[in-house]
C-alpha cells in the first residue's frame, strides 16, 4: 500500500466528522448505562411523568436516587469508559509498531506482571490500604516492561519478533508464579483473586479514575503527535527510514506509551481482554489504516464498548454481578473466530 495514497484519504475534516459521532456514541451509551441497574430511580420516573399526566413532578430526585447515579453509576461508567480507552488505543499502538494485527495490549506479557503484583497484594493483606492492590500491581507490569525491553533489545535496535516472543516467555513465566501463589492462598483471598483476575471496575476511588485520565490523555496525545510516523512504520522500517523517520527513537516512546496505558489500566481494573484486539481491528475494517484516524476512533469506540459490555455484567444476572472480563471475552471470542474463519487476521495487513 503506497503511504501517500493512505494519508491523502484522511483529512482533518473527515477525523473531526468521524471522532464527533463516535463522541456522541459514546454520550449516549454512557446517559442509557446510567439509567440501568436494579434500583428504578427517580431520573426515569422523571421521563415517565413527563410524557405522562404530570410534568411538574419531573426530576424530583430523592437523596438516594442522587447516590445512585452520581455516586455509584457515574463514575464506575467513567471509569469503564478510560479503561476501555486506554486498552483500545494501547492495542492500535503495539498492532502498528509490531506490524502483528493479533497483537494487543497484553502482548508484551503486562497483563501477567500486573497481575501477580496483585495477587501478591491481596495475599499480603494490603487490600486493605490505599493503591494497596493497583500499586503493586502497577510495579509488577513495569517491571515485566523493562525485561521484555531488555531482552527484546540488541545492539541494533528492537526486534518485533523477538519482543513478541519475549512477552509470551514472560507471561508465561508469571503465569506459573500466579499459580504458585494461588495455591498457597486462603480461600477468602483466594474469591478476592479469581475475581480481580476476571476484571472489576466496581472498586475505582476518584483519584484512580483521575490518574487514569491523566495517563489516557498523555499516552494518546504522544500517539497522535507520532500519528504519520506510526503510517510509515507500520508499513515497513526502511519506508520508515527513507522518509525520514528515526524508527528506533520513534519506537521506544511509543512503546512506552503504550506499555504506561496498559499498566495503569490493568492495575486498576484488572486483566479485561480483548478489547486491545478487537476494537483496533475492528475500526480499521471500516476506517482504513491511516492511524490519525483510527486512533481517535479506537479511543472513543473503545471507551463505548467496555461501558456496555460492564452494564451487561452488572444488569445481566439478578443480584449477582459478572466479572466485566467474563462479558468481554464472551464478546470478543466469537467475533474473533469469525475473523479468523474468514482470514482476516493476517499479519502486517495493514
Amino acid at each position: 500500500m503506497d503511504v501517500f495514497m493512505v494519508e491523502s484519504a484522511v483529512t482533518l475534516a473527515k477525523v473531526i466528522k468521524v471522532s464527533l459521532l463516535l463522541f456522541l456514541v459514546l454520550l449516549a451509551t454512557a446517559a442509557a448505562s446510567l439509567f440501568c441497574g436494579p434500583a428504578d430511580t427517580g431520573l426515569l420516573q422523571g421521563f415517565r411523568e413527563i410524557l405522562g399526566e404530570r410534568p411538574e413532578a419531573a426530576f424530583a430526585l430523592k437523596p438516594e436516587d442522587v447516590t445512585i447515579l452520581f455516586s455509584l453509576r457515574l463514575p464506575r461508567i467513567l471509569f469503564a469508559g478510560l479503561v476501555g480507552a486506554s486498552l483500545s488505543t494501547a492495542g492500535v499502538i503495539f498492532q502498528a509498531l509490531l506490524r502483528n494485527p493479533l497483537a494487543d495490549p497484553y502482548i508484551l506479557g503486562i497483563s501477567g506482571g500486573s497481575a501477580l503484583g496483585a495477587i501478591i497484594g491481596i495475599s499480603a493483606g494490603m487490600a486493605v490500604l490505599p493503591l494497596g492492590v493497583p500499586l503493586p500491581a502497577f510495579l509488577g507490569a513495569a517491571v515485566t516492561v523493562i525485561l521484555v525491553l531488555a531482552a527484546g533489545g540488541s545492539v541494533k535496535g528492537f526486534s518485533s519478533g523477538t519482543m513478541l516472543l519475549a512477552g509470551v516467555i514472560v507471561n508465561a513465566f508469571f503465569s506459573a508464579l500466579i499459580m504458585l501463589v494461588l495455591s498457597l492462598s486462603s480461600h477468602a483471598d483466594l474469591q478476592k483473586v479469581i475475581f480481580w483476575l476476571m476484571g472489576n471496575l466496581s472498586l475505582a476511588e476518584p483519584g484512580e479514575i483521575l490518574l487514569t485520565g491523566l495517563v489516557l490523555l498523555a499516552g494518546f496525545s504522544i500517539a497522535w503527535l507520532h500519528a504519520r510516523s506510526i503510517n510509515l512504520i507500520s508499513l515497513g522500517e526502511e519506508t520508515a527510514i527513507h522518509l525520514g523517520v528515526a524508527v528506533e527513537r520513534t519506537r521506544m516512546i511509543l512503546l512506552l506509551s503504550g506499555s504506561l496505558l496498559t499498566a495503569v489500566a490493568v492495575s486498576f481494573s484488572g486483566t479485561v481482554g480483548f478489547v486491545g484486539l478487537i476494537i483496533p481491528h475492528m475500526m480499521r475494517m471500516l476506517l482504513g489504516a491511516d492511524h490519525r484516524l483510527l486512533l481517535p476512533a479506537s479511543l472513543l469506540f473503545g471507551a463505548s464498548f467496555l461501558i456496555v459490555a460492564d452494564t451487561l455484567a452488572r444488569t445481566a444476572i439478578p443480584d449477582m454481578e459478572l466479572p466485566v472480563g467474563v462479558v468481554t471475552a464472551l464478546c470478543g471470542s466469537p467475533y474473533f473466530l469469525y475473523l479468523l474463519r474468514k482470514g482476516r487476521f493476517r499479519p502486517w495487513s495493514f
